[in-house]
């Protein structure tokens, strides 16, 4: 049984050619699977695919969640200037109907769980970019989503706030347990993310190869610095390195 699929999958845009495939990918229930990629190889174009953003030009994509349980989180936090963090993050619910009561409850309860509880009537621009991510983490997670996309959530932070954000989704994530895709550059932060990293060439981007990543979720204290870890990342690293030459070859 799978959440979400994409079966022999490519994308062309007209005057810029292929942009991504043929690319397959199954993700199971509660599964972490990180993609990474040189700029360019269409991982942020498989995820709109798995978000039902945009089809395919050829291939199949097969998404069981129903209406409302996927949730994607971009680079940017896409917040409402105007608007009130409770406010932002309570939107998805007030747009499916739900009660505004309910849905700013909810919505504070989301900001709790990401570590916002008391700042639930700042505006964006009183909010740091760390906590400007953990408001779009929080509207994410109010709908309670069995699909969780997350494009490059942290590309923009430090890397102090990007450790703690990564801890924080993994935690989350052990509450609940969706299937996470997760798009990075960053190879270590794919490994500490991820059950599953796979590695994509570049554009249009197939699938060069796979690393299962082993250890307990959430990360335990120490996690980047055991020999399984580095010895995950350099196998990643190679996997990349070895894709790009044979592209280049």
């Amino acid at each position: 049984m799978s959440v979400a699929a994409l079966k022999a999958v490519e994308v062309d845009y007209r005057g810029r050619g292929r942009a991504l495939g043929p690319f397959s990918l199954t993700l199971a229930p509660g599964e972490i699977v990180a993609l990474v990629g040189p700029s360019g190889c269409g991982k942020s174009t498989a995820m709109r695919l798995l978000a039902g953003l945009e089809a395919p030009s050829r291939g199949e994509v097969i998404r069981t969640p129903g209406r409302g349980e996927t949730a994607v989180v971009f680079q940017a936090p896409t917040l409402a200037p105007w608007l009130s963090a409770r406010a932002n993050a309570s939107l998805p619910l007030e747009l499916a109907g739900v009660d505004r009561k309910l849905a700013s409850r909810r919505a504070d309860e989301a900001l709790a769980r990401v570590g916002l509880a008391g700042s639930e009537t700042a505006r964006p621009a009183q909010l740091s970019g760390g906590m400007a991510m953990r408001v779009s983490l929080a509207r994410a997670l109010v709908t309670e989503p069995r699909l969780l996309l997350l494009d490059e959530p942290f590309a923009a932070l430090d890397e102090i706030t990007r450790r703690a954000l990564a801890d924080d989704v993994l935690q989350l994530w052990s509450q609940a347990r969706p299937a996470i895709v997760f798009v990075t550059h960053n190879v270590e932060e794919a490994v500490y993310m991820a059950s599953r990293v796979v590695v994509m060439t570049p554009g249009p981007g197939r699938m060069a190869g796979e690393v299962e990543v082993t250890g307990p979720v959430p990360r335990p204290p120490g996690f980047r610095t055991t020999v399984e870890f580095r010895a995950t990342a350099e196998r990643v690293s190679q996997l990349l390195a070895t894709a790009g030459a044979q592209w280049v070859a």
